[in-house]
């Protein structure tokens, strides 16, 4: 269940449909979310939203502002989406210590081939 609160705004049922369909479109990275939490604020002609998202082992933060608060809902939604996808493949995009062993083996091997030969 989502927590939404809002500050000098009325959070209508459309409001919480489209804030609950924005997170849902996280589960596509098969993460638990964990109390998620949006502030609602109407500071004169800009809305500004702020999202916390707990993940496993990890907590999700964005905040957007816009003069249309659905345009600050989908910003809020985007930056979110762009943090879960780079904690969930960190492990793909950064290399290994064992792989960057592998890499340095057959170099080093073929420079023992290369001077055996020079010996002989």
């Amino acid at each position: 269940m989502t927590k939404i609160t809002s500050k000098h705004l009325e959070v209508t049922a459309l409001i919480r449909e489209r804030i609950e369909a924005r997170l849902e479109k996280l589960s596509r990275h098969d993460v638990q979310l964990i109390n998620p939490h949006v502030i609602i604020t109407q500071e004169k002609q800009l809305f500004k939203i702020e999202a916390s998202v707990g993940i496993p082992n990890n907590t999700l933060f964005a905040q957007a502002k816009h003069e249309d608060l659905y345009s600050a809902i989908n910003a809020m939604g985007q930056k979110l989406e762009k943090q879960l996808n780079k904690l969930t493949h960190k492990s793909e995009a950064q290399r290994n210590a064992s792989h960057k062993r592998q890499e340095e083996a057959p170099e080093k091997d073929s420079d023992l081939d290369l001077e055996e030969e020079y010996a002989a």
